[in-house]
């Protein structure tokens, strides 16, 4: 049956092998001393992690990859996701000096001689140094989506093609896990978990059981081998991550990248993370020879901004322990239709109406017969509180026709009675703000009502 009896869903029914062994007498016998441990007897240990070369991607990840990790990372259709994961791998190979010309394991590697000297071993920092205490090992790229031909050519766009660098074009599982305990890779990606299928179940690839049991045969092989996986995961046409909630329980991190097809700036943030901050958001730009890090988001996103124009408000939003200065936009026009129309991109929709609200009913701003487009310019997303001040005198600006003052940056949050309240990390966000040449501060400290603020930053 294709559609199930109790939810009525389609395609959901998963396969489940039932084992006729008895193992109660097995489990009599269970050896306490060798399953249960005392947990102050416990001995810790201490990890270190692998940059990607990304210092932007590190951040996000928590400070690079920790060994036996699982990441998922999930994004639109061509948003950039395989051109990431190659451009990591090619670095995180070529920063081993000398070739690996065959799958050696990493004891026969240690007793590999060069010119009768032991091989030198370099690893890439994040700030593009070289450490000299990593372990020569390849990097293992499974491609069930794309042939070797294709992934070439994507390589020879970004950069030269390092030797460590292996393809493995596969969709079975068993082989891929195979070929990896042969290789003893420094990283796995699989590209993607879809596209993957296991001989243990008969469904096709991408369906429930498929995805769960090919994750947890995955996840074992990272665990015992301490080999880290970067897995690739589709989204739905909501955005939401394809496949059982089972996925994203089974890995370590969940990334997910995003960007608007109209900008080549891409933002990869942490949903899940169980090694770092999940408040953590690196930026990128598509560019033709791949992803580009970008060192100064606050510079990119105000770089086309036109000053002195109603509408128009600075803010300052904290991403994870960074502070990311955006430029709010609002466009005001009057209706014919009885019903005005509201757009929002890049903040949420709810929080909005809240603040047209609070503008309405305790500073006066008449907008019932106006249509409000609100947007956070060069495509960012913004999701905390503190961007409240800045759509606020953003709508009065432009419903006023009146630019608010010159080197004004907003931060604070919009309570129902028209309130401002404040929000963590002020100087952090102030210093970021004085750092891009902003030094009229407006915000709870300052102004505990809404058109207190209003009355000083446009003059009305």
């Amino acid at each position: 049956m294709g559609k199930c009896p109790e939810c009525g869903e389609w395609n959901s029914l998963v396969e489940t092998i039932i084992s006729t062994e008895s193992t109660k007498q097995e489990l009599l016998n269970i050896n306490l001393d060798e399953k249960v441990y005392k947990l102050s007897g416990v001995k810790g240990f201490t990890f270190g992690r692998i940059s990607t070369g990304f210092s932007e991607f590190d951040r996000v990840l928590g400070g690079g990859i920790v060994p036996g990790s699982i990441v998922l990372i999930s994004g639109d259709p061509g948003i950039g996701k395989s051109t990431l994961l190659l451009q990591a791998a090619m670095k995180i190979a070529g920063a081993v000096r000398g070739p690996v010309s065959s799958f050696l394991s990493t004891s026969a590697r240690s007793k590999q001689k060069s010119n009768g000297k032991q091989e030198e071993n370099v690893e890439l920092r994040a700030d593009g140094s070289l450490s000299r205490t990593a372990t020569p090992q390849a990097v293992l790229y499974v491609s069930g989506e794309e042939s070797p031909q294709q992934v070439k050519i994507r390589a020879d766009r970004i950069s030269r093609i390092p030797d460590n660098l292996f393809i493995l074009p596969e969709t079975d599982v068993e082989t891929v896990i195979a070929v990896a305990q042969k290789v003893n890779p420094k990283l796995l990606i699989i590209d993607s978990i879809q596209t993957l299928t296991t001989n243990r179940l008969s469904g096709s690839a991408g369906s429930v059981g498929q995805l769960r049991e090919c994750s947890q045969l995955l996840q074992h092989f990272a665990k015992t081998s301490h080999t880290p996986i970067f897995i690739v995961g589709h989204v739905t046409k909501e955005g939401v991550l394809a496949g059982p909630k089972v996925l994203e329980h089974l890995v370590d991190t969940v990334l997910s990248l995003e960007g608007d097809d109209m900008y080549t700036f891409r933002l990869l943030r942490s949903n899940k993370n169980r090694f770092g901050s999940t408040f953590e958001v690196g930026v990128f730009e598509m560019q033709d020879s791949g992803m580009v890090q970008v060192d100064n988001p606050s510079g990119v996103f105000l770089s086309h901004r036109i000053g002195s124009r109603a509408g128009s408000v600075v803010v300052s939003t904290i991403a994870g322990g960074r502070p990311i200065l955006a430029e709010i936009q609002s466009l005001v026009t009057p209706t014919i239709f009885p019903v005005p129309t509201r757009r929002v991109t890049g903040l949420d929709f709810s929080r909005v109406q809240v603040v047209m609200a609070s503008l309405s009913k305790v500073a006066k701003v008449a907008l019932g017969n106006l249509d409000v487009y609100v947007s956070v310019a060069g495509g960012l997303k913004i999701s905390e509180p503190a961007s409240d001040l800045g759509v606020a005198l953003a709508i009065a600006s432009a419903v006023y026709d009146t630019p608010v003052k010159a080197g004004i940056c907003a931060f604070a949050e919009v309570g129902l009675l028209g309130e401002l309240r404040p929000v963590g990390n002020a100087k952090t966000r102030m210093s970021e703000a004085k750092r891009m040449g902003f030094t009229n501060f407006v915000s709870a400290e300052k102004y505990k009502t809404l058109d207190e603020a209003i009355r000083y930053a446009i003059n009305k």
